[in-house]
């Protein structure tokens, strides 16, 4: 059998610039063996520059000029850390985190971009947008467009080439709508430096015919909720106030010890910094070498050469250099599919000039689109009969998407003998086995997840909350945790690295819970699995089999989870549909610890239980089997991750739902629908599923949503009957 050769060194990308997500992408093609890569940045999907002015103009849709970074990491086989770097020590070898312990590598790649906020000015981070990052400043001028003010106010602050391109998009987006915009560009100078004259006459003349008003020679002094206030005294209304101006670099990178420009990274034409273990790439580098104007065209061609220095670094090759070009093809839009250009001797203009830009921004935007497929393990010609089918046509899902079929355990657990010590008091069937302990009931439970993300801090947080659903589900409080981790081969740097990320995260989360790590094993083997054994403490643990006729059905959290990982691991893409953020999102449903849930429902639930492999039908109908009753559901009450129901109509599933399906299709009646499907998707780190009285089910939902649980929703009533579930729409 062929393994998988071991992973020996780091690299570490910090940031989603245009750069790195092109170094991610070549990457993807051709990964270096042996090397582990990891992006951070944070958010899942990072926007292109040269496409944000036709968002503002209403040219684009959001989906169209975001680099979806979740989908690209998985295309690359890194893993992506959404977070912030706060710092890196040069001397360590260690990045510092916003909302983790510092990360360690061998080789680091900065290309995080810059800042346009103006700090010093007051009222600027409460009132104020920046430009950049440009993800932000997409949301809320979505949001401002979306209030459809008649007669809106716009000032923005610096009137070089971005700002009077801002400004003619605005214009264009409001005046399509309808309104009546007021804008005001503000500039410490003369407006549209670096550009030439032609251009610069004929971007004024476009503002002129747009009433775009432009104040030079002045700054602004104080920015308040809708006003502008001036050096020169003077106030300008202000529904919307942008920053173009004042770009600068992060504040930590002058503080790492690395040699700086005003607060930029200096490379040399390697695009190494002056740490050679670190490169830099994008606005927030400094060519000391060959100084140019900030601007996207040279991240671009920069990432061939990053791309290849940082495989060189890591593998002992030589290096190549990265020479800019003197000047560069400027293409400025002009509000509506209207361009002017600008680079030597040529300047011209006209609508062929923005159709020239379109094909060119959504050419760079296709390298992010659709991935080339790679090539896949092929069946031996000679083979068992069933190995086809039994491999299947999609990708073995991780967590509980690689479950055992419910009909496959039920079967072999039905051969298991009953216990027989007096001090064991269940057999299989509960959530956990119930142990005769001195002062009440002990619960023990044991849980492991295969991977589905490359992040194995993220992926012990998720395995320990699920492993603790258990316990939490019976009412019991966490008492010891054992680990089960295998790892993928690594060198014993790698693995020293690795385990120690997975038990800083695991303790984390059982230490919130009340629970000791106490010890556990350790193995190496293809991929990495990470299981739990928890045990937990109860004076009347809570079971399946209260559920009683009357009772209100409560879930604490959205379902959908088996569902978008599948279709992360398929790479999928839907029009509309940003699938990082997907991911993202239920990422962080699955994140949230139930701890606080368990302890407001364990006093009234008459059954409970935490939805897992098997799904919320399948779940509930544990609940309906072991009490003796059946249930209604309405669908539109039950929660749904964003993104969920789009892609299970989109055809996408985990690999366990039609086993899920099979188990319960004949004891549900249901609506046909991609809602209705997901009713058997296989949830990872699941909510609670709860029977209460009537009468306390308003009162604990509007509880349960203020521990941090907000789609925690009443979906159904228990009913009399046999066990069946009824859902309406």
């Amino acid at each position: 059998m062929k393994s998988p050769l071991p992973l020996v060194q780091d690299l570490v990308l910090i940031g989603g610039g245009h750069a790195h997500a092109l170094v991610l992408r070549m990457w993807g093609m051709n990964p270096l063996p042996g090397a582990r890569i990891t992006v951070i940045n944070p958010g899942p999907a990072a926007p292109y520059t040269g496409m944000l002015p036709g968002l503002i103009a209403g040219h684009y849709t959001r989906d169209e000029i975001m680099i979806d970074l979740i989908r690209l990491a998985r295309f690359a086989g890194a893993r992506i850390i959404l977070d912030r770097a706060t710092g890196i020590d040069p001397t360590t070898r260690q990045i510092h985190l916003a909302n983790a312990p510092p990360l360690p590598y061998d080789i680091a790649s900065i290309d995080i971009g810059i800042s346009s906020d103006l700090p010093t000015i007051p009222g600027s981070t409460t009132h104020g947008i920046a430009a950049k990052p440009l993800g932000h400043y997409a949301e809320q001028w979505q949001a401002f467009v979306a209030k459809n003010l008649p007669a809106p106010t716009l000032t923005i602050i610096g009137a070089g080439i971005g700002g009077v391109e801002l400004a003619l998009a605005s214009a264009h987006r409001l005046r399509t709508l309808g309104a009546q915009p007021q804008i005001t560009l503000i500039d410490r100078s003369n407006s549209l430096p670096n550009i030439g004259a032609n251009a610069r006459t004929t971007l004024l003349r476009h503002a002129a015919a747009a009433s775009i008003t432009i104040h030079k020679n002045t700054t602004a002094t104080e920015i308040g909720s809708h006003s502008v206030t001036l050096s020169t005294g003077e106030t300008i209304p202000s529904d919307f106030t942008l920053s173009v101006a004042g770009a600068r670099p992060a504040d930590w990178l002058a503080a790492c010890g690395l040699t700086t420009h005003q607060g930029y990274l200096e490379i040399s034409p390697t695009l190494q910094t002056s740490d050679p273990k670190i490169f830099a790439a994008g606005d927030c580098a400094h060519m000391a070498y060959a100084p140019r104007p900030k601007a996207g065209v040279f991240a671009v061609r920069q990432s061939p050469i990053l791309h290849h220095n940082l495989r060189a670094a890591l593998s002992g090759t030589k290096f190549r250099q990265y020479h800019p070009q003197k000047d560069y093809l400027k293409l400025v839009s002009t509000g509506g599919k209207g361009a002017i250009a600008d680079k030597l001797a040529f300047r011209g203009g006209g609508q062929w000039l923005w159709h020239l830009k379109d094909r060119i921004d959504r050419k760079f935007m296709a390298k992010f689109t659709d991935y080339p497929a790679m090539p896949t393990p092929q069946i031996p010609h000679t083979h068992a009969k069933g190995l086809p089918e039994a491999l299947g046509t999609k990708p073995l899902c991780g967590g509980c998407g690689a479950k055992v079929s419910a009909t496959a355990l039920t079967a072999a657990l039905a051969h298991l003998p009953p216990p027989t010590r007096r001090d064991v008091l269940s057999g299989p069937g509960d959530d956990a086995a119930m142990l005769r302990a001195r002062d009440g009931i002990q619960l023990i439970t044991t849980d492991h997840l295969r991977a589905f993300t490359n992040d194995p801090a993220l992926m012990a947080r998720l395995t320990a909350i699920h492993a603790l659903g258990d316990i939490w589900a019976m009412g019991a409080n966490p008492q010891a945790a054992l680990a089960q981790i295998t790892l993928p081969r690594l060198s014993e740097t790698l693995q020293s690295r690795t385990l120690t990320e997975i038990m800083q995260a695991a303790a984390a989360v059982f230490t919130e819970a009340g629970a000791d790590i106490v010890g556990g094993h350790s193995a190496t083997g293809d991929e990495l699995i990470i299981g739990f054994t928890v045990t937990g403490l109860a004076a009347k643990p809570i079971q399946k089999t209260g559920a009683k006729p009357g009772d209100a059905i409560i879930l604490t959290k959205p379902i959908g989870t088996g569902t978008i990982l599948a279709a992360e691991m398929a790479l999928a893409r839907l029009p509309g549909l940003i699938l990082g953020e997907a991911v993202a999102s239920a990422l962080t449903s699955m994140a949230r610890p139930q701890s606080a849930a368990a302890k407001l429902l364990s006093p009234h639930a008459s059954a409970m239980t935490d939805i897992t492999g098997f799904g919320l039908a399948g779940h509930l109908l544990e609940i309906l089997d072991a009490s003796g009753t059946a249930a209604t559901l309405s669908l539109s009450s039950i929660p749904t991750l964003p993104g969920a129901t789009a892609l299970a109509a989109a055809g996408h599933a985990s690999t366990l739902l039609p086993s899920n399906s099979q188990a319960t299709d004949w004891r549900i009646d249901t609506p046909p629908g991609p809602t209705a499907t997901l009713l058997n998707d296989p949830q990872t780190c699941g909510g609670l599923l709860a029977t209460v009285p009537e009468d306390q089910a308003e009162a604990l939902i509007q509880a349960l949503r203020a521990t941090g649980l907000p789609d925690t929703t009443r979906i159904g009533t228990i009913t009399k009957g046999a066990p069946f579930l009824t859902v309406t729409d």
